[in-house]
């Protein structure tokens, strides 16, 4: 088997380089601080971030790219949308010429607008062959081998099919796609319609509209993204419709925890000074935005929660301005 370097030592990371030990390879985890290394290296667990699985022999927890990525055919990064420049940009010379670069971030980086694979692109320039891996999938649960599919997007299709067959195992299946935009663009949106997902529930104002939040957020994705050139189909596939699912019913899901606790009255910062790891949806809403108004795309649950999020508004003021909005027809044209 290949060795595989994963960058980013967070619960999807550290659930990854787990599954992929299992599955024969020798994976090096990469993380930024020097302490969680040692405690990974003493205690063969990740106690921070991904607390009560045993990492495999196969894995070997490292604080240097060098040592990391030596060898690695596979590199696979898992590291927040903010900090993913700066890391590929610290670690391009130590990546092996021949690698294919796996990400595993769900985001938009939020000063450039851009999604990570342009920025992986950007930073080890555009010959690299990359590989978007994106659908419903909760690291515990895939660290704890239960059933999980997901997409492997690329639009080098045999670089895909090579992601497909290095990963897959009885509990983990990829399906391959080229609509790397599709792709990318549903697992950084379904992160906020997550957020107004927890905000129904933390107002307890009923299933009636969570469904309808679903459903109509699902639309909202799919017209940014069919303006950036994605397939509308996708959408409907396991990184569109199944990974907002999951995010927005889950109970592991950081974005929806996030919305619940906004509804009960919290502030932002007092929820986000609790929490120890990133929800990638509260930097993509106004990531999300600004696209939208490049394009000329309507984001009418992203405005009302950039809305919440910075305190502009109450959360409950905020679902009655988007229940009185104009009436419209369905489905829609665009």
């Amino acid at each position: 088997m290949d060795r595989v370097a994963v960058i980013g030592a967070g619960s999807w990371g550290t659930a990854l380089a787990i599954h992929l030990a299992r599955s024969g390879h020798e994976v090096r985890l990469w993380a930024r601080e020097p302490e969680l290394v040692v405690a990974m290296r003493e205690q063969r667990e990740n106690t921070m971030f991904l607390p009560g699985f045993t990492l495999p022999e196969a894995l070997q927890p490292c604080g240097a790219y060098a040592e990391a990525l030596a060898g690695a055919r596979l590199v696979l990064c898992a590291v927040p949308s903010h900090g993913t420049r700066l890391v590929l940009r610290e670690a391009a010379p130590c990546i092996e010429p021949d690698a294919i670069l796996i990400s595993a971030t769900k985001g938009l980086e939020l000063h450039t607008l851009r999604r990570i694979s342009e920025v992986i692109t950007e930073e080890l320039g555009g010959d690299r062959r990359v590989v978007v891996l994106s659908g419903p999938s909760f690291a515990a649960e895939v660290a704890r081998q239960l059933p999980t599919a997901v997409c492997a997007a690329s639009r080098d299709l045999e670089a895909a099919g090579l992601v497909q067959e290095e990963f897959r195992a009885r509990y983990f299946r990829l399906y391959a796609t080229d609509d790397v935009i599709g792709v990318e663009i549903g697992a950084a949106l379904k992160n906020v319609i997550a957020i107004a997902a927890g905000v129904v529930e933390g107002l307890g104002i009923g299933h009636n509209s969570l469904a309808a939040l679903v459903t109509r957020g699902l639309a909202e994705i799919s017209r940014l993204a069919s303006a950036l050139g994605a397939r509308r189909e996708t959408l409907a596939g396991l990184s569109g419709l199944g990974d907002l699912v999951l995010t927005c019913t889950g109970s592991l899901s950081r974005n929806r925890k996030v919305g619940v606790e906004l509804g009960r009255g919290r502030t932002l910062q007092e929820i986000l000074g609790g929490m120890t790891m990133v929800a990638e949806g509260v930097k993509t809403t106004e990531a999300a935005l600004a696209l939208g108004a490049r394009h000329g795309v309507e984001l009418p649950i992203a405005e009302q929660m950039a809305e919440v999020l910075s305190g502009r508004k109450d959360p409950r003021t905020a679902v009655e301005d988007l229940m009185l909005r104009p009436q419209r027809v369905e489905p829609e044209s665009r």
